[in-house]
């Protein structure tokens, strides 16, 4: 935007109650951001940032003499080449409440990367505007983050201008939110709607400027145009509003295996300070009345669960607040029997029984048919999934004692893409607090067939693998049990129902599990989790089968001692009594000995004292025990 010298401007130039930074970079035809109140903090002088010649960002509403800048709309500052980066300071540091960045956005060229920020310093940056291209070709994303972007999927025009609003609550903790309007100005932050993305992480809890940054990456710099910069206290410098909503707190009606409603308490202040209009996007509103109560409880009753609630206030001035749903999901008895009967593409978290642990791009969804194994009958439809996503939880009643089984029909139904070096779990026990345990890990050396493996933790290089190999679309009975006597895991491959049933194989983890609570599938990555096909969970204190007589083994009448060991020589004994191996693995997972048994006898010498685990492997069975060395 170009110099104008008139009372008009030099009137809008001065700063006004609660803003806090005004720059329409009208300055001479390619002047210097740096020559114009603007300071460079990393490679000043270096391709320096500087403004065009009548480049000025045209926006209706919001520039030219007639808009909300009320400035020419002459020049503007352009962010072209990967060099010099810039800041602008406030009179003061500010170190709480909101602030709110205006600005026109023009992108010619996106590179991934982030070119505007709040910060303090020169090396502290947050409340970032990130653009990238889209994957719809020609298009381009916004996002925002304090660290790292998030972004949203909504595709925007390149060679566009748009008016960029990003609310940035000062505070170490406070969330990031961005707006990206095509036209118009909302006049409230109420009207402007849910914003375009918000991102939380690590923030600043003192911003002594905005930031413009240059960048390339892969040698490609970003071409962006910055016009008609604001930064205000509250949106676009509307009057502080005297009501203040806190954050709501909800609480479940009931909690049952059909569909709940929940009440939502909003408490405020500052009321008896106007007349307010209050309005719900779902439930009846109740309680103190802003408009004749100073401070008191807005309370809404009625409301489904899942289903989020947004409260506006209007009149006196404009405020909303967004209430997330709570999930009034049962925990459920046991025996838990769980056939998947839901609608075809419905995700398993919106079932009363489920709920997701962390929440993914693609959820685990139902599919049409059954798996069928010999003795189980099925019904209804199973569910699928694959590659990355949300990892989704059964909760049941927790146990402490005894043995608890899992089991569960499974078919891989492709291998493409899939690592053959790397494994990855996709079934896995928490207890009450939903700390993993149990973990049924599944792997491919070869592409085309798969084997299964368990332990108790995250670490790879204790893993006890199955020896057997499957072949794609064909099902598999896995039952996953957990003894808390003898603190032993223990993984049957297809028992057959009614049968007598001796595990595939065993681990021993490292301390008893104080409880089990959930049951969780899991989707890890692509190229780890393969495409696979889930049906007929049942969850039970008791198996549908005959327990092996002679060990809760793999491999009968294994015995190791002494334990704990005082000496050098570890004695191994089995009923088979044939060839032997062992490998020993520290508490980090490392292996510090690998060795065959000789003479029913594993020279330990090298060992220091500590706990140690045990896998031992014979007939091609394997088990774990943990040895301790004193």
């Amino acid at each position: 935007m170009k110099k104008l010298y008139t009372l008009l401007l030099i009137a809008v130039s001065t700063l006004s109650f609660g803003q806090l930074l005004s720059d329409d970079f009208n300055y001479t035809d390619n002047a210097l951001l740096t020559a114009n109140g603007w300071t460079a903090h990393s490679g000043s002088g270096s391709q320096a940032i500087d403004v065009g010649a009548s480049n000025g960002l045209t926006y209706t509403g919001y520039s030219g003499l007639t808009g909300f800048t009320a400035a020419a709309i002459g020049n503007a500052a352009r962010l072209d080449n990967n060099g010099e980066d810039v800041n602008k300071a406030f009179a003061a540091p500010v170190t709480s409440g909101d602030l709110y960045v205006s600005f026109l956005v023009n992108v010619t060229t996106a590179v991934d990367g982030y070119y505007l920020s709040l910060g303090t310093g020169t090396s502290t940056f947050f409340s970032r505007l990130y653009t990238r291209p889209s994957a719809t070709s020609g298009k381009i994303n916004f996002g925002i983050g304090n660290s790292a972007a998030t972004y949203s999927t909504t595709d925007f025009d390149l060679n566009t201008t748009y008016l960029v609003v990003i609310k940035y609550g000062v505070s170490t903790a406070s969330p990031v939110s961005l707006w990206v309007f095509p036209s118009g100005i909302p006049a409230t932050e109420a009207l402007a709607g849910t914003p375009l993305v918000t991102a939380s992480g690590s923030g600043g809890a003192s911003v002594a400027g905005v930031y413009l940054r240059q960048f390339a990456t892969s040698g490609s710099s970003p071409n962006v145009t910055i016009d008609g910069l604001r930064v205000y206290s509250t949106w676009f410098n509307t009057t502080a509003c005297s009501l203040s909503l806190a954050s709501a707190t909800t609480l479940c009606d009931a909690i049952t295996s059909s569909v709940d409603t929940y009440t939502a308490t909003i408490p405020f202040t500052g009321g008896n300070t106007g007349t307010y209009t209050l309005s719900t996007t779902s439930g009846t509103i109740s309680g103190d009345n802003p408009s004749t109560t100073a401070s008191g409880n807005i309370i809404i009753t009625g409301i489904n669960e899942n289903t989020n609630v947004t409260l506006t206030v209007t009149g006196a001035c404009s405020l909303s607040s967004l209430i997330t749903a709570p999930e009034c999901k049962v925990t459920n008895t046991l025996p838990f029997n769980e056939p998947f009967n839901y609608t075809v593409g419905t995700a398993l978290s919106t079932s009363q029984f489920w709920t997701n642990t962390s929440v993914g791009a693609d959820e685990i969804l139902a599919v049409s048919g059954s798996l069928n194994y010999t003795g189980i009958t099925s019904t209804g439809n199973s569910v699928s999934f694959i590659g990355a996503g949300s990892d989704t939880r059964t909760p049941f009643t927790s146990t402490t004692s005894g043995d608890l089984f899992t089991s569960f029909l499974v078919s891989v139904t492709d291998l493409t893409g899939i690592s053959t070096t790397g494994q990855s779990y996709f079934a896995t026990l928490s207890n009450a607090t939903n700390t993993f345990s149990g973990r049924i890990w599944i792997r491919t050396t070869n592409g085309t067939q798969y084997q299964f493996g368990i332990n108790n933790s995250n670490t790879t290089t204790d893993i006890v693998w199955s020896s057997n190999l499957y072949n794609i679309n064909t099902t598999q009975y896995l039952v996953l049990r957990y003894d808390f006597t003898n603190n032993l895991l223990a993984l049957y491959e297809n028992p057959t129902i009614g049968g007598n049933a001796t595990p595939t194989m065993t681990f021993s983890p490292t301390a008893t599990f104080d409880s089990i609570a959930n049951f969780v599938l899991r989707q890890d990555a692509a190229g780890a989790t393969p495409a696979m096909i889930v049906d007929e969970l049942t969850i039970s204190t008791t198996p549908n089968f005959t327990l092996s007589s002679s060990s809760f083994d793999a491999i009968e009448g294994l015995t190791m001692y002494p334990n704990p060991l005082k000496g050098d020589t570890l004695f191994l004994t089995s009923t088979a009594n044939a060839v032997m191996s062992v490998q020993i693995f520290d508490v980090l997972g490392k292996e510090v000995l690998k060795s065959n048994v000789m003479n029913n006898t594993v020279n330990v010498s090298g060992l220091n004292a500590g706990v140690y685990m045990v896998k031992v492997t014979e007939e091609g069975k394997t088990a774990t025990r943990k040895l301790v060395i004193q």
